[in-house]
């Protein structure tokens, strides 16, 4: 019987792929297909300008930092403060 486990890898240097997982015990005979994502030109900022909600709030941030109109947060000031 065959069963199947899926998960994303990033392949690292010299080519080694590494997968982590608690489901198959140490010994166990697997066979590995690859499968390879394939890479899209489109960038983020294009991907989340598709949608008018996001293209809209997008704009407004971009309005507002025109403008001045920012918010400075101190991270640490504000770590110290929530807790």
């Amino acid at each position: 019987m065959l069963s199947g486990i899926k998960q994303k890898a990033i392949v690292g240097k010299h080519g080694k792929i590494e997968l982590s997982t608690t489901e198959l015990p140490e010994g166990t005979v697997v066979e590995v297909i690859v499968l390879v994502e394939q890479q899209t030109e489109e960038d983020e900022t294009t991907y989340l300008l598709k949608s008018e909600a996001n293209k809209k709030h997008l704009l407004k941030a971009l309005e507002n930092v025109e403008q001045g109109n920012l918010i400075y947060v101190d991270l640490d000031e504000y770590e110290k403060n929530s807790i």
